[in-house]
């Protein structure tokens, strides 16, 4: 049996890149950041963390009952006749923070 076997993936550039910086100031190279994770799902008999969606994901509509979706819409309306509106810019700050290393 070989002493190690190779692993060949694609991975978005920027995602890798944010890693590797990370790992470098771990003292971690990627290869041994990998097979770390590969013991870890041995180990483990699975993925070693939680796989959730966030907590505040946006709704795919598409998926959701007639009468599901009319209880989003109704939503909707009693928060802007509170006035609860928050702009879509703002949505997209906190989306990005909440995906930042």
């Amino acid at each position: 049996m070989p002493k190690s076997s190779s692993i060949y993936t694609r991975v978005e550039p920027e995602i890798k890149e944010q890693a590797e910086q990370i790992l470098s100031k771990l003292g971690i190279p990627v290869a041994n950041a990998i097979n770390l994770f590969l013991h870890q799902v041995v180990l483990r008999k699975g993925i070693p963390f939680s796989v959730t969606l966030p907590p505040n994901a946006p709704l795919d509509y598409s998926a959701l009952t007639a009468e599901q979706f009319d209880a989003e819409i109704k939503k909707g309306f009693v928060s802007l006749e509170a006035e609860k509106v928050v702009s879509s810019e703002d949505v997209r700050k906190k989306m990005q923070r909440q995906y930042e290393v």
